[in-house]
């Protein structure tokens, strides 16, 4: 029978340390297959289908294109998973889940494409670094010093930690699979339409504000793991903390300070972004710091999964068996 009891819990757990697995030793899920240029495909068709004249109409209808590309995306979720455990079993519940949750999150995916960054400037070849620049951030390669691709690749690692893991990790412990998947929905729909354009203003109002909200608790729980995560990764806690607490509030984003402070403290560096933000005191920066980034991201990750995944349930499965 599937049921919300400790077995279920259980599974949960299997399905996170299955899927982190999963990440680790085979990385991303290929183009072609993967769940998400899925999502953005059904975005691409919806978007043009609900642009409207009418600034009204088009902002309900941004409303609408969440609530509908989320709706295609979760129910054949739920409803494929709650088939596969009420007539297979637990083992392929656990892994069909397991794969489908690490589509949603990208650890290793992090490092792949910012490691090459980082030894192209350790090389002192700028032109490499630029090449592999687009990957990870939006702004003009050719445009960028030493010291601010190296900040842009940080900066990057820190804001991603919530948007492509802890984000993903936190609406898995509250809504399993599916609300993971419902994060992911709306993260690639910010990605997409969240932008202050005339064209995309009125569609993607609704979305920006939903991201905001999602990544809220996410972001700022995540910030203090990775001021814990700091120190476990030989770095300064002390620092990651007092610029967490001080430049939080420097970006547009109400949230990416958090992560973005917290890394820049814990570096002992400064991360800027030309005309819109500065983050931490100045330090030189070196390419070591992106692969001491990195590492600080992976703790903070699996910090993150054992606070809000592991350890609760954990606990909710002791106290039903105690009952």
């Amino acid at each position: 029978m599937f049921q919300l009891d400790y077995t279920l819990l259980s599974d949960a757990v299997f399905i996170f340390a299955l899927a982190c697995i999963l990440d680790i030793v085979l990385g991303e899920i290929p183009d072609r297959i993967h769940p998400t240029v899925g999502i953005g495909k059904i975005i691409s068709y919806l978007r043009v289908k609900l642009k409207n004249k009418n600034p009204k109409i088009e902002k309900a209808n941004g409303i609408l294109l969440l609530i509908t590309v989320a709706f295609l995306t979760a129910t054949p979720v739920f409803l494929g998973l709650f088939a596969i455990r009420f007539y297979l079993g637990s083992i392929p519940y656990i892994i069909i889940g397991a794969i489908l949750f690490k589509s949603t999150f990208a650890i290793k995916c992090m490092r792949r494409y910012t490691t090459p960054i980082a030894k192209a400037l350790k090389n002192n070849n700028l032109d490499e670094a630029r090449k592999y620049l687009p990957y990870i951030v939006r702004r003009d390669p050719n445009s960028l010093n030493e010291q601010q691709i190296t900040s842009a690749t940080i900066e990057s690692i820190a804001e991603s930690t919530t948007d492509g893991i802890t984000g993903p990790f936190f609406f898995f412990a509250f809504l399993g699979v599916p609300g993971a998947f419902i994060y992911r929905v709306i993260n690639t729909l910010d990605s997409m339409v969240a932008y202050k354009t005339p064209e995309l203003r009125n569609i993607g109002w609704f979305t920006a504000k939903m991201d905001t909200a999602a990544n809220y608790i996410p972001a700022r729980l995540t910030a203090i793991l990775m001021v814990i995560a700091a120190g476990l990764a030989g770095k300064s806690t002390k620092e990651s903390w007092r610029i967490l607490k001080r430049d939080r509030n420097n970006t547009a984003s109400p949230n990416a300070g958090y992560t973005i402070g917290a890394m820049a403290g814990a570096l002992e560096i400064q991360l800027e972004k030309s005309r819109h933000y500065t983050l931490g005191d100045k330090g030189e920066m070196k390419a070591e710091d992106i692969f001491k980034a990195l590492q600080i991201m992976e703790i903070t990750s699996l910090l993150f999964g054992l606070t809000v995944i592991v350890i609760p349930i954990a606990a909710i499965k002791i106290l039903l068996i105690s009952i």
